[in-house]
């Protein structure tokens, strides 16, 4: 698990052991989770107003029901992450490009602007889990002869050649499987996984995984996605890892759940 080749919070490369458990076979599609506040007329992150105690400082002008949805710079120049990601209000994983927009003919895409609190709410009630990073990390491994994955063509973030005919999420299952049978556990959409995230190392992760990990702010992100670029991030590997807020969302994070193997 883990890696000493690329970036400093992919070390060190080690040894795990995982015991046996079920995983997705793809992300949690639209339809999914459409069902899923159906069921349980559930509310998520990005269609709460924020709090202004859990925000100080913040303006109340600027605490709205929104998320985070990517925009191609205009003006031709790469410039800084800021500049391609911007915050629409009425964004949510019902309306990903904001007001106006719907997951209609998008029931089979993996659901995007969820934040980990909603993945884990899901797959309470799915009767699961979200996978620890060693699980995830464990079915991504197995890529098989070549990878199939849904990631950015062109120079990020300027141009998008879509050769694979998706300019964003792909369904699930487009993509060839690797030797496990599972789906796009590389690109399409980065997934939540349930370790708490810690800048220091995986050694001071486990100490906030077996301590405070219900106060953990940020969670791990694996897997990359459709804005994985050689030219920008090579995040699009097993090993791969970035953080997140655990309240945030965007276009493109999702999840998949596991569920463990009884013990005979």
């Amino acid at each position: 698990m883990g890696s000493d080749r690329h970036y400093r919070e992919e070390r060190p490369q080690r040894e795990v052991y995982v015991p046996e458990f079920t995983i997705d076979v793809h992300e949690v599609t639209n339809r999914q989770f459409a069902e899923f506040v159906r069921q349980t007329g559930y509310i998520t992150t990005a269609e709460k107003i924020p709090l202004a105690v859990d925000n100080p400082g913040i303006p109340a002008q600027f605490l709205v029901a929104g998320s985070a949805v990517f925009v191609s710079p205009a003006d031709g120049k790469a410039g800084h992450w800021t500049d391609w990601w911007q915050f629409v209000p009425g964004t949510s994983w019902k309306n990903p490009e904001g007001p106006g927009s719907d997951i209609a003919g998008r029931e089979n895409h993996p659901v995007v602007h969820v934040s980990y609190l909603d993945a884990k709410a899901y797959a309470q009630w799915a009767g699961r889990s979200l996978p620890v990073e060693a699980q995830w990390e464990r079915a991504a491994k197995a890529l098989g002869d070549s990878l199939a994955a849904n990631t950015w063509q062109g120079v990020f973030p300027l141009q998008n050649r879509s050769l694979d005919g998706f300019a964003g999420t792909a369904p699930v299952g487009c993509f060839a499987a690797n030797d496990l049978g599972i789906h796009d556990m590389i690109g399409n959409v980065w997934e939540w996984v349930d370790d708490p995230y810690s800048e220091a190392g995986p050694a001071a992760q486990e100490r906030v995984r077996t301590g405070s990990a219900a106060k953990a702010i940020k969670r791990v992100v694996k897997g990359g996605s459709y804005l994985c670029a050689s030219n920008y991030c090579r995040r699009d590997r097993p090993q791969a890892r970035q953080s997140q807020e655990e309240n945030f969302g965007s276009a493109h994070i999702g999840f998949r759940t596991v569920s463990q193997l009884p013990v005979d």
